[in-house]
């Protein structure tokens, strides 16, 4: 169903054709103004391989089909450049298709539901990490396609740790935190201390 709003992008749009229209062709008289009604009317059935259909204005039981720019009408032969009513109405409604978008409907679309099963990730690509959501019907399918995502992009391999003489297992390594520490010397004492990252300072114990 087409909105308030679309009927009058139609009626703007065909006023427009109109005008065109009845400047170049004077002689065309009342035909461009029966050529509106009829679009405006929904009295033209415009077809995807060129030909059209449009309904006589003053008979409700008969119609004319056009086909390569021939109408079946007995006005047909005696109008301007064969220009007559029906004529001009099927190229009326074909250019205010092409011109205008489709017409939305009143009743907004309904939301998607939200997929039984879903699953966010982060993967590295180019370089680039990105989050990748994967939704499923299924949990077991959903899950069998995050394998094949992961497996696909790999994640980056960590550096491995040096291990010197005095690392590892030795004295100023905090296997506490994993982390290095440092050696503080101070009134003929030694220890080996890091600082936390809520800033105190831990001895490995």
């Amino acid at each position: 169903m087409a909105t308030s709003t679309d009927r009058q992008m139609v009626r703007e749009t065909l006023a427009g054709l109109a005008a065109k229209t009845q400047a170049k062709i004077p002689a065309l008289n009342g035909r461009v103004e029966k050529a509106c009604k009829l679009v405006l009317g929904d009295d033209v059935e415009v077809h995807a391989d060129g030909t059209a259909v449009v309904h006589s204005l003053t008979d409700p039981t008969r119609a004319y089909k056009i086909a390569q720019g021939v109408c079946q009408c007995k006005d047909y032969a005696q109008a301007p450049e064969h220009l007559c009513c029906h004529r001009l109405a099927a190229g009326f409604a074909r250019k205010v298709q092409e011109l205008l978008p489709p017409a939305q409907s009143e009743t907004p679309a309904a939301p998607l539901p939200e997929a039984p099963a879903s699953v966010n990730c982060h993967i590295t690509i180019e370089g680039r990490q990105v989050q990748i959501t994967l939704r499923d019907t299924d949990e077991t399918r959903l899950l069998q396609r995050l394998r094949a995502l992961l497996k696909q992009y790999p994640a980056p391999a960590q550096p491995e740790r040096t291990q010197g003489p005095s690392q590892g297992q030795g004295k100023d390594w905090c296997a506490k935190h994993q982390v290095a520490m440092k050696l503080t010397t101070k009134e003929g004492r030694s220890w080996w201390s890091h600082k936390t990252p809520d800033g105190q300072w831990c001895k490995g114990r």
